[in-house]
């Protein structure tokens, strides 16, 4: 084991971060504590889905979270989108609070989820237009902007008229990433947003999630099971396991770690099955397991 890793492996850099380590000024999104549990049976004691987490992620980061199906990850990105209520701890948005501050915290949020919901009969073109009125955006430059995003994403002008019931899965999912950055949020949610798309469209939407963070300062949240992408475009990754964060770093540090203190080989996908107990394929196969409330 050379110097440098030994180094790495043992500074502080290399576990979870505390507070003193982070810069002065809100964070983009502070998740303090926060634990969700659900009740899906009166004979049995409620589900744990998010348990006493804690992240802290700065303006322009992209940060991955990954975690075997039924881990916690969408249940995460529902309460910090307020779709789901804290049952302890608290969500920070730039400083405002999710529960006291709710319409500022959605102003400068959106949210692209592995099932993205649409008006089916309605067109692309329709559909982003009407997400558009609800953000007070005015009508023209919308209609311009639709346009540019979704040529960037490789859907051509013929298909913004289709209804969106006629389009593959694949597609659609396209339209739901086209219709949450079009609001320019300054926090984008992305659940699993490459789910679905061809070996091309997901390189073309990873190429625009890179040019978001780097032309808009956009700050983005990323759950994936492609370890590869949450390698290529994630500055920092968090794993879940049983609704807890068991880890926290850099995927270089990530590997370094599990090669160093495991002897496993330095790639993520050792340190997805150290930190969950769970292989990539039955990540895959099970299916996702969370609650609903």
């Amino acid at each position: 084991m050379s110097i440098a890793v030994l180094e790495a492996t043992q500074s502080p850099a290399s576990s979870r971060p505390i507070a003193n380590e982070f810069p002065a000024g809100p964070a983009a999104l502070l998740v303090d504590h926060a634990t969700k549990w659900f009740k899906v049976d009166r004979r049995k004691p409620p589900v744990m889905a998010v348990d006493d987490v804690s992240i802290r992620i700065e303006r322009g980061e992209i940060y991955g979270l990954l975690g075997a199906n039924g881990s916690g990850k969408s249940t995460f990105i529902r309460l910090v989108s307020g779709l789901l209520t804290l049952d302890a701890g608290r969500v920070e948005v730039f400083g405002h609070d999710l529960v006291r501050e709710e319409m500022a915290v959605k102003r400068l949020i959106n949210r692209v989820s592995v099932d993205a919901a649409f008006f089916k009969k309605l067109s692309p073109a329709e559909n982003l237009s009407f997400a558009a009125r609800l953000y007070g955006l005015d009508a023209g430059e919308a209609r311009r902007k639709a346009a540019l995003i979704m040529a960037r994403l490789g859907i051509g002008e013929k298909r913004m008229g289709r209804p969106v019931e006629q389009m593959s899965r694949g597609m659609q999912q396209k339209v739901a990433i086209a219709r949450a950055i079009l609001t320019s949020p300054t926090l984008l949610l992305l659940d699993e947003p490459t789910t679905g798309l061809d070996p091309r469209s997901k390189l073309d939407v990873q190429s625009f999630v890179e040019e978001l963070r780097a032309d808009h300062e956009a700050t983005i949240v990323l759950t994936t099971h492609d370890l590869a992408e949450a390698d290529r475009l994630c500055g920092r990754i968090g794993i879940l396991a049983g609704g807890r964060l068991t880890a926290e770093e850099t995927p270089e540090r990530l590997k370094t770690r599990v090669a160093f203190e495991y002897g496993l080989p330095p790639t993520l996908e050792s340190a997805f099955m150290q930190y969950t107990g769970r292989s990539l394929d039955d990540d895959v196969e099970e299916g996702e397991a969370e609650p609903a409330e």
